[in-house]
């Protein structure tokens, strides 16, 4: 249940880029993930935040959780898109330490593209490296604070190597930021509030 849990939120965003490379094209059109939505054009990223955080309308929300990924996913950098690709085509076939290697690439040419680190902290911690995907983590919440996926995966993650209050401040953060995350947040959330508050008193 625990891998089940946390690789639900590191996967999540990982989906468009193995399933366009599934057909074995070397380079497949843009996923769907990666195309502009005309919906969103001119609006900014704090737009779109507000926008997820408002719960009165899931569909906007959903929507707008969407064009965030989206515009988190796109490099600005064909060398960098296609390495991505190759990673999760890897990681898709479970080699993992080809996949690593591609994003050892990504984060060595675009430090400042946090979706690499992201990425690389599911190989981590798929290898069972919880260090350095706790690690890289909190670097791509260095690089985008709001970064929700990162924040539940980070959460979830603390909570297996026991530190429930860090645990549960990460978990809360990413549920205010986007009250969207899979109900295994809330779950959790929920069976950590307890405990953390107990060992307060």
């Amino acid at each position: 249940m625990r891998v089940f849990r946390v690789g639900l939120v590191l996967f999540a965003a990982l989906l468009p880029l193995t399933l366009n490379g599934a057909g074995g094209q070397e380079r497949a059109a843009a996923p769907p993930a990666a195309r502009p939505s005309d919906a969103f054009a001119g609006k900014t990223m704090d737009q779109l935040f507000a926008q997820l955080a408002d719960k009165s309308d899931p569909d906007a929300g959903q929507a707008a959780e969407n064009e965030i990924q989206r515009r988190w996913l796109n490099s600005g950098s064909d060398t960098i898109d296609l390495l991505m690709q190759w990673s999760a085509q890897s990681l898709a076939a479970k080699d993992y330490g080809a996949s690593l290697d591609f994003l050892d690439a990504v984060t060595a040419l675009k430090p400042d593209y946090a979706e690499g680190w992201n990425r690389r902290a599911t190989i981590f911690y798929l290898q069972d490296d919880y260090g350095k995907a706790i690690a890289d983590l909190e670097k791509v919440l260095a690089l985008e604070p709001r970064h929700f996926g990162a924040l539940a995966g980070l959460g979830l993650i603390l909570r297996d190597v026991d530190r429930k209050a860090d645990a549960l401040a990460a978990l809360q953060k990413a549920l205010a930021i986007d009250p969207y995350l899979d109900s295994d947040v809330q779950d959790t959330i929920d069976e950590l509030k307890p405990e953390v508050d107990g060992e307060e008193i």
